[in-house]
């Protein structure tokens, strides 16, 4: 890996807000999935969530996997199996959903360990999750249309918590929140893609990636990814 390249994950992984995150529930257009996902990298949203029931959760799993590589698609055959584990994370979910006491998304403390709801193109968010939810938000509108596509609609959102962030110190490159495993794991794929991929392929642990970008590995590791098959 070149000292660019490394030096570029190095800050990409620095900034990430691992407690910061999306759950798509049965976002089904491909185009907007990889939209949602490359606007989460962008803000340095490390893990997004989707549900994504029976069938189409192989197909659209193999969807977001293509959208960038730089942002872990965990999926849940349920609402109540996602959000029950986002919970146990200490994160507060808000349901993007026109209610009674829906508040402005802005009001919301984004510093707090956070995931956005977001529903179905056609349908929006079902009735269960609004139930699992612990606010519901909305973004204002003053003209006819009384919804956003719903890419545009978590880009505005996402964005507004990076803002709380930023003005909070917590992109912050000296204090990364990411686990150095993950880092390395990061690391490694990002830096020596086939290394990685054979690696996967065969079974074998990643090695270290050390303080200069180099792989660090026994000579067996390099023995066994030589070897045929």
């Amino acid at each position: 890996m070149n000292p660019r390249r490394y030096a570029r994950i190095r800050e990409m992984l620095a900034l990430r807000q691992p407690d910061l995150t999306v759950c798509m529930e049965q976002v089904h257009k491909p185009h907007n999935v990889s939209a949602i996902i490359r606007t989460a990298d962008a803000v340095g949203v490390h893990q997004v969530h989707a549900v994504w029931p029976g069938s189409r959760m192989r197909t659209m799993y193999s969807s977001a996997a293509g959208s960038n590589s730089w942002v872990q698609v965990k999926t849940h055959p349920n609402i109540t199996q996602a959000v029950t584990q986002l919970k146990a994370q200490g994160m507060q979910i808000l349901a993007t959903h026109l209610s009674d006491s829906a508040v402005d998304f802005r009001e919301i403390d984004y510093t707090r360990p956070t995931c956005i709801l977001m529903g179905q193109e056609k349908t929006g968010i079902t009735p269960e999750a609004l139930e699992l939810a612990d606010r519901d938000i909305i973004i204002p509108m003053i003209g006819m249309v009384q919804s956003l596509n719903v890419s545009v609609a978590s880009a505005l959102i996402l964005y507004e918590a990076q803002r709380q962030r930023q003005n909070a110190g917590m992109y912050c490159r000296e204090n990364s929140s990411l686990p150095l495993e993950e880092q390395q794991r990061l690391l490694f794929e990002g830096g020596y893609p086939v290394l990685a991929k054979v690696a996967k392929r065969k079974g074998l642990p990643y090695p270290h990636v050390n303080d200069i970008g180099d792989v660090e590995a026994s000579p067996e590791w390099w023995t066994a990814m030589q070897a045929a098959g």
